[in-house]
């Protein structure tokens, strides 16, 4: 039943990604992944505050590595970071590299921080 739920979530949280990413890099416009530091950084967010609550394995299954593990892409991240890098744009490949470390790890400690203020 792990494995159906998993599933479940990566259903919903793959075209949650692929949809809120294209939306941001169409406004945007640009070379700059603005569309995958929104991703990752809004998963990292939303799986801090999962971690925070009481949830049965089956339900951490469902939203942590279901949901969030697809929602997120650090293949892609990888991918774009050497993409700036190879075209040129070494210091936009660093900067893109760095915030998405620090505002990753941002927001899952917030999304954990504000989770356990909530619950009490």
């Amino acid at each position: 039943m792990s494995a159906l739920l998993v599933a479940l979530g990566a259903a919903v949280g793959a075209p949650a990604r692929f949809l809120l990413d294209l939306a941001v890099q169409r406004r945007h416009g640009t070379s700059f992944p603005w569309g995958t530091l929104c991703v990752n950084v809004i998963g990292c967010l939303l799986l801090g505050a999962f971690t925070a609550l009481p949830l049965h394995e089956g339900a951490a299954g469902l939203l942590g590595a279901g949901l969030c593990g697809a929602f997120t892409t650090y293949s892609t991240f990888s991918y774009e970071t050497y993409r700036l890098a190879a075209t040129g744009e070494r210091l936009h490949a660093v900067l893109y590299a760095a915030v998405s470390l620090a505002a990753g790890l941002g927001a899952a400690w917030t999304g954990l921080v504000l989770t356990r203020a909530l619950l009490g």
